[in-house]
């Protein structure tokens, strides 16, 4: 009840309603563009995806994010907000557009590729934009409300637009009309976004230097690296070794519900790897309620071993068994354990780094999580085989989870 009265005092400024319109139309649109992708690169009828297809896929959605994210900051202080967020939105409208001409031609190639990174690199700004802008509509009382309620409820829009989408594609049987769908929904924030009122930044005095800014960045992280305390570092080694066999076993579940249990069936296929998303998801949510709680009662340092060991076993029973509920339970018992121990990471570095530094860190931490995210999809695409199912693999990401494990449990200082 709580979170809808905070929606409610929100939504009485007219500007916090009209940037929340432009963010749920945009993440909603968000939805229903990667619906189409999925479906074009990984499930469609006339294409077998490999394990390195699906690396170029994951590749173009998280480099644009791991790249560019520390430097989008640089210019939505120098360019008007309102107009990065129409922009965003406008060209994202035509991006799909004329990837639905490629889609309908069945040209999914280097341009097909390009274009989708292209999309999902202004799609960076849009969302740093939309962070950025807040200030600028809510008072200042309500600011760390607006913090909290604007991002879950466009998560919520995003997973809304991936039902829409999916809906579309189940009536139409074409990715190439939910293309267009996701461009109409685009085109139609690009309009909301035009409504806004001045977003800033505020120019007076501002330095337009942007190279010399850009390094200032560059520095910058440099500067948060160098100034890690030890187990800093060893909370971002944690939780980046721990994306490396779960970036894996994704691209494993891909490849085992496309070309393994419904290699006949690929709407069945795309309809169950969407159960494993839900259940990896209701594992986070899980995470999310339990974690506090029993990190009080075993310290971070209890509770991250035995989230490790958890996510070990999960390799081992029921995911070994490779049917598809057994691949259900496994994925909501690793979002389970993945989501636990990045709460811990969160809240340690929150608590050992110090605050002039804390910002960078975290940024760092994205680009880290992401680079580590898109190796380990490199790295399926070398030892899964085209059809999914691999007894060693698992038997070595059970181990990766077990060595963390170990590691945790003898550098992890124990704290109050």
């Amino acid at each position: 009840m709580a979170f809808f009265r905070d929606l409610a005092a929100l939504l009485w400024f007219s500007g916090f309603r009209r940037l929340f319109a432009v963010r749920l139309l945009s993440q909603g649109s968000d939805g229903i563009f990667q619906v189409a992708l999925v479906s074009t690169v990984l499930f469609s009828p006339e294409r077998a995806p490999t394990a390195g297809a699906i690396a170029v896929a994951f590749a173009t959605i998280l480099l644009p994010f791991t790249v560019l994210g520390p430097f989008v900051g640089v210019f939505l202080d120098r360019w008007p907000r309102r107009r990065i967020l129409m922009a965003s939105n406008a060209i994202r409208a035509i991006l799909l557009l004329v990837i639905a001409l490629l889609v309908v031609r069945d040209d999914v190639g280097g341009l097909f590729y390009l274009l989708v990174l292209a999309a999902f690199s202004v799609n960076r700004f849009l969302l740093a934009g939309l962070s950025a802008s807040l200030p600028h509509v809510v008072s200042r009382d309500l600011l760390v409300t607006a913090n909290g309620v604007s991002p879950t409820c466009g998560t919520l829009a995003y997973l809304s637009g991936v039902a829409f989408g999916g809906a579309v594609h189940a009536v139409s049987h074409s990715d190439g009309i939910v293309l267009v769908v996701g461009a109409v929904s685009y085109f139609l924030s690009a309009l909301l976004a035009w409504r806004l009122p001045n977003l800033g930044p505020d120019l007076e005095g501002i330095d337009n230097a942007v190279r010399e800014a850009l390094g200032n960045v560059v520095r910058g992280l440099g500067d948060a690296a160098r100034h890690l305390p030890p187990l800093g570092r060893l909370a971002l080694g944690v939780v980046g070794a721990g994306q490396l066999p779960y970036g894996v076993m994704i691209v494993g579940t891909m490849l085992l519900f496309r070309n393994h249990f419904e290699r006949s069936d690929v709407g069945a296929g795309l309809a169950g790897f969407g159960i494993v998303v839900g259940a990896s998801g209701a594992g986070y949510a899980v995470a999310a309620l339990v974690t506090s709680s029993m990190t009080k009662r075993f310290g971070m340092h209890g509770y991250v071993t035995v989230m490790s060991v958890l996510a070990s076993l999960m390799m081992v029973f029921p995911a070994a068994l490779f049917t598809p509920w057994a691949i259900v339970v496994s994925a909501f018992g690793l979002g389970i354990a993945t989501q636990g121990v990045k709460i811990c990471v969160d809240t340690t570095l929150q608590r050992v780094v110090g605050d002039v530094y804390r910002g960078r860190v975290f940024v760092l931490y994205d680009v880290l999580f992401n680079a580590v995210f898109v190796a380990a999809t490199v790295l399926a695409a070398i030892v899964i085989p085209t059809d999914g199912p691999s007894y060693v693999v698992l038997a070595m990401a059970s181990l990766w989870y077990l060595l963390i494990a170990y590691t945790v449990s003898r550098r992890w200082p124990i704290l109050p």
